[in-house]
This record gives C-alpha cells, structure tokens and sequence, in this order.
C-alpha cells in the first residue's frame, strides 16, 4: 500500500488532483479506488476525490485486488532483485516472457505466478518490459497497475549485444522499422516505418565480431535485430536477421542493466546482470 504525504505547498489540493499530478496515479487507477473499499484514506480516514488535503496529509491507497488466469508452473524465477512493488528477473534464453502458442506452462509468467503464490502474495503479472524467446536478460514487474504505470515511464534500459563484423567506437542508428512484406514477424528498415532510433558503443572488437553495449530511445518490435541488420552487422546467430549460427546457437543479445526511479521512494536503481551462456560460449571461443 502506497503512502505519500502532502508537502506544505500543495496545501488546499483537492485528493484527485494530488494523485493525478503529483503521485502519477492514471485515471484508470484513480476510478478503480473510487470503487475498493477505503481505496483512498488520509491519516487513516477514508476520503473521496473531491475533498481536500492540507500539508502534512499522509494519503495511503489500497489497490484492488489483482485477479490472473496465468496458470502457476513448478519452478522458481531467477530473481535478481525485489521489494513490495516490484521485482526484477534474469530470464534465461528460450523462454517466451507469456503464455502464447505452444507455450501455455513454462514461460516467465508462469513461473513468477508460482513464486507469488508460494509467498502467498496475490498478483498478477504486469512486466515492464518485455524480450522475444531467445533473448536472455533483465525483466522488470509491477506488483501494482500504479507501480506498472509509474515505471513504464521512468526506466531506462541497456543492451549488451554480439554482432557480426568490425565497429569502432559509437554512433547512433536511427531509421524507420517495418514489417518486412510478406513475414508475420520479421522487421526491416525503410521508408514508411515506425521512427526507431538506437544508440551504440563498442565494447571489445575480437575475431570478426563486435561486443557492443546499446540503449534504445524506443521500442519497437525486434529493434536491436533490424537495426543491426540494416547496416551490415546482425546479431551472431540470429538467423532470421542474417546472421550466422555455426558457433551460437541463438542471437547474441542480453538485457543487462535496468535502471528506474522507484515508484514509491523515487530513488534510483540499477540493477545489472551480464549474459552467462553465450559470453561464456565467446570467452572459449577466443581463448
């Protein structure tokens, strides 16, 4: 349950506006706690969104209670990180973010359900961001629609990637992604796309590939992998993108830094994690 006091300045704020422009609770939210049951309490009363606050006002919000049809697998999340409003997984490679065709049991959903139950918490699963199946790393969750609103807008991710070829130093990719024509879902770049723009920089140049360290200022759908693509230097072993996999038998990319204001504290976090299996793949490989 969130609480947040009134500072003195705000004094005569009515609660909604409070909770709007301050507390970033959305509208959505904010209906659903006119609904629960002492949704919105100051100093332990319960109050409406019309009435006013006054400074020193302790407002606290009791959300509704979280329903998921996600059924709960028998086994655990890597957890990399956690606390009341959120928590932070390392996926591994190979396993789909949600449920979808011919994975109804063993995504990370489905692990992170049971992990809940075995705490007897009650939510649902509300990730932040989200990888394709054979991308590892980093997977942020709200245990609230407010702390999920909250961080949606206040986390910034980065990328460690292996491509294939020589870059030197930094520079920035910024081109339009589409659906390639004629596939459900590989992407290109070209005329006519979503604006995408990412930024790179080289880490290590070693035996014809590039280890590279990225940050997206968007997010489309495959954007590290067209990107790449599109200027000659795709992912080891992303086949679908052009690359090769006769010595990394899934694409090269790992999310390995998060960092968020929390939605609660607003302090700053990071949370990193580096890629086991295909850095340690490359570490052989060269050595």
């Amino acid at each position: 349950m969130p609480v947040f006091q009134v500072e003195e300045a705000l004094d005569g704020i009515t609660v909604q506006h409070f909770l709007r422009r301050h507390c970033q609770v959305s509208a959505r939210l904010l209906a659903k706690l006119k609904r629960t049951e002492n949704g919105m309490t100051v100093n332990g009363c319960p109050v409406r969104s019309i009435d006013i606050l006054h400074g020193g006002d302790m407002i606290c919000l009791t959300f509704p209670q979280d329903k998921t049809d996600i059924v709960p697998a028998e086994t655990m999340p890597d957890i990399v990180y956690e606390d009341d409003a959120l928590i932070v997984l390392n996926k591994p490679p190979f396993q789909p973010v949600h449920p979808v065709h011919g994975y109804y049991a063993d995504t990370l959903a489905n692990a992170v359900i049971h992990y809940y139950q075995t705490r007897g918490e009650n939510h649902t699963f509300r990730p932040v961001n989200r990888l394709d199946k054979d991308t590892s790393g980093l997977v942020l969750a709200a245990k609230s629609s407010y702390a999920h609103t909250f961080l949606s807008q206040h986390t910034e991710k980065r990328y460690t990637a292996l491509c294939e070829g020589i870059l030197h130093g930094s520079g920035t990719i910024d081109a339009p992604i589409r659906r390639k024509e004629g596939s459900v879902i590989q992407r290109e770049t070209g005329e006519g796309g979503k604006p995408a723009v990412t930024h790179y920089t080289v880490v290590q140049n070693a035996f014809g590939h590039t280890l590279l360290s990225l940050r997206l200022e968007t997010g489309r759908t495959h954007q590290i992998r067209a990107h790449l693509s599109g200027i000659g230097h795709p992912l080891a072993g992303d086949d679908l993108y052009g690359g090769h996999r006769d010595c990394f038998q899934r694409q090269c990319l790992h999310c390995a830094e998060l960092t968020f204001l929390h939605p609660l504290s607003r302090e700053s976090i990071t949370v990193r994690k580096d890629p086991e299996d295909w850095l340690k793949m490359l570490n052989d490989f060269y050595t």
